[in-house]
């Protein structure tokens, strides 16, 4: 694999909190363009990992590159400003602006502008056409002047991806995109983030394997803060240790990923 192909590396990374040890001596490559899914049981170490990769927790030990660089004592601002940007549950929106301004205030926030800049027509307008594409490309752009706070859950979560988008990520991180809705939210959900990936690299934590799926390039399963396997669906899927460490209900749940 050449060394350019990969955006995004940890050597050895470990996080201990007081003797219990999260995540343990973690090698995880992502490879540009992919979508790549770290997944596993709960108490996997899953979480702990990407506040790592997303500079919320610092590592005990360990390395992180990101594009060739090591980052592993960088600052999240740091981070977020070379493209590494990790996107925010829904409390990141504004509940009482509307969809079409949550999305304008990212770029504003993106872009650095400053507030006398948006609030002149020629600049509101150009920001108000970006963050209708924007709305549009995640396909929620019937709800525009509708107040955040009235979106129904899923769609929340889709503006959630659009603010995320309009700070321009090299490297996407998505925290649980799926977590707590129904099919037909997941479902949509899925394939929005199969549409944003195009182009970009996205690393998604994901407990649910009928997402990853469907849309998952690499997958990489975490038991007890270290790697149980690595590779694509049919790949990991396939190994017992992986049915295992999802205790029986695996069999269940695996087989209702491939229907």
């Amino acid at each position: 694999m050449h060394h350019d192909d990969i955006i995004l590396e940890t050597r050895k990374l470990t996080k201990a909190f007081r003797g219990f040890t999260a995540v343990s001596g973690v090698d995880l490559k992502v490879r540009r363009g992919a979508i790549h899914a770290l997944i596993g049981p709960n108490g996997a170490g899953k979480t702990t990992c990407f506040n790592l990769l997303t500079k919320f927790l610092a590592p005990t030990s360990g390395q992180i590159f990101y594009r060739g660089e090591d980052i592993t004592r960088a600052a999240p601002a740091t981070v977020a400003r070379r493209g590494m940007i990790r996107s925010f549950q829904i409390s990141a929106v504004f509940p009482h602006l509307s969809v079409q301004e949550n999305v304008r205030v990212a770029l504003q926030r993106a872009s650095g502008q400053s507030f006398h800049f948006w609030r002149s027509a020629k600049g509101l307008s150009e920001l108000d056409e970006r963050a209708m594409a924007l709305l549009d490309e995640v396909g929620i752009a019937a709800y525009a002047d509708d107040l955040t706070v009235s979106l129904p859950y899923g769609r929340k979560r889709a503006l959630e991806i659009a603010t995320t988008l309009a700070m321009e990520p090299d490297l996407m991180l998505l925290d649980e995109p799926t977590q707590g809705m129904g099919h037909e939210d997941v479902d949509r959900v899925a394939a929005l983030i199969k549409q944003v990936a195009r182009g970009r690299t996205v690393l998604m934590v994901e407990h649910n394997m009928k997402v990853v799926a469907g849309i998952a390039d690499t997958i990489t399963v975490l038991q007890r803060g270290e790697i149980l396997a690595e590779g694509a669906y049919a790949v990991v899927t396939a190994d017992p240790r992986v049915r295992e460490a999802y205790m029986g209900t695996a069999d269940a749940e695996l087989e209702g990923a491939h229907a």
